[in-house]
């Protein structure tokens, strides 16, 4: 397999009729934070709210009349689903998606609006990919691969050419992996056409397995993956993709599910910008590049927005938690009149608010003359929370800090 920048600008001028070039924002909050100039490029604002409509859109604008009557199929978590879909429904092609069983209701719900069929099998992405490959030689579709095509990484890659237009003497890109076609294909415009530029490939610790192909030189398969960024969860790296990837991306970068919580509510908060698990964790992983970054011109790639708002409530509880916002400890009480009035009032002279909660004298373990309380507070971040909790173990029995 191989992606030529000539490739990359044929694909730009044909999504040129279907696309225009993503915005690219600086945010002074997060670049005075990081000392730094960031800057965000979102993928987040296509049509379907993802890069995958780029890659996906011009595979099937190369395909053939006849091509394009049998239809195409294709495997995906999500964003891969709705950009085959939103490309088929451009080019007058029926689509048919596999997608896992856990697939997010939203991309789910986004794929069929887009008026694509689409089966639930499998439970993770290779399982899928699997059934879907099956289908696709009983019914002739055209199989459009999300990231292990030439077509796809070139259609990708045009953000890579957006990127240089948009900041010509950026330092550092920054952008996630999953299968790897999109770094793939924006390394390989932009290490052509300005090969001192920094490109940074950055995964979920719990589904790394092109790091880990990366580390070892040959492609890895996990034996499953675990990371609420499913449009990064892959479990088998391409080994067409780590060849492309190993000899083009300067730094690799693991981040851990709290820091993607934390990076998707301060995304919220201090550029609202609505990202996906796979969109945050670029900035999840600026602090292990804080060093190499100072005082750079950095781009992040937001690569997605489409997160299940019930998952995305769980993200902000999670962030908070990881920002030290929100605090979750468990007290023991003396059982007496006024002991929980008295806790109350400590609280709330300490200037944290009461979430929740739960008093409990059942606990096994609890004394007949004791009680349970597990509480959530709100408070102003980490210095306010130690705060609170010294306060707290000063006139309690016991305290217990839940994580």
């Amino acid at each position: 397999m191989k992606i030529t920048l000539e490739d990359i600008k044929k694909a730009r001028k044909e999504l040129q009729q279907y696309l225009a070039p993503s915005p690219m924002l600086f945010n002074s909050w997060l670049s005075e934070s990081l000392g730094c100039e960031i800057y965000l490029k979102l993928e987040n604002m296509q049509p379907i709210g993802s890069f995958k409509i780029r890659g996906a859109t011009y595979k099937i604008s190369r395909l053939s009349a006849s091509q394009r009557k049998r239809g195409v199929i294709a495997a995906s978590a999500g964003n891969h689903a709705q950009g085959v879909a939103w490309g088929a429904r451009q080019l007058g092609a029926s689509a048919l998606i596999v997608m896992p069983t856990g697939a997010p209701i939203v991309k789910l719900q986004n794929t069929k609006a887009l008026g694509a069929e689409v089966v639930l099998r499998g439970e993770n992405y290779d399982q899928a990919y699997a059934i879907a490959r099956e289908i696709a030689e009983k019914t002739n579709r055209v199989f459009v691969h999300a990231f292990e095509d030439e077509a796809v990484i070139a259609g990708q890659g045009t953000a890579g050419l957006e990127i240089l237009e948009q900041l010509p003497d950026v330092d550092f890109v920054v952008g996630s992996v999953g299968g790897g076609g999109l770094m793939a294909g924006i390394s390989t415009a932009i290490k052509v056409l300005k090969p001192k530029v920094q490109l940074v490939g950055c995964q979920s610790s719990g589904a790394s397995s092109m790091i880990q192909s990366i580390r070892t030189g040959k492609a890895v398969k996990l034996e499953s993956s675990h990371t609420f960024a499913d449009g990064i969860a892959v479990i088998q790296a391409s080994e067409k993709l780590r060849k492309i990837l190993s000899s083009q991306i300067d730094h690799w970068v693991e981040v851990d599910e709290e820091a993607i919580a934390a990076s998707i509510l301060t995304l919220l908060e201090k550029a609202k910008i609505l990202s996906e698990g796979a969109g945050a964790v670029a900035f999840a992983a600026l602090e292990q590049l804080k060093t190499k970054i100072r005082g750079k011109k950095v781009v992040l790639i937001i690569s997605g927005g489409n997160i299940d708002v019930n998952l995305l409530s769980r993200i902000i509880d999670l962030g908070l938690i990881r920002s030290g916002r929100r605090l979750r400890v468990n007290v023991l009480l003396s059982d007496r009149p006024g002991s929980l009035a008295n806790l109350t009032r400590l609280i709330a002279k300490q200037g944290a608010n009461i979430l929740q909660a739960i008093h409990d004298r059942s606990e096994p373990f609890t004394k007949i003359d004791q009680t349970d309380v597990a509480l959530t507070l709100e408070t102003r971040g980490p210095d306010h929370s130690a705060a609170v909790i010294k306060a707290l173990k000063t006139k309690v029995l016991r305290l217990e800090l839940v994580h």
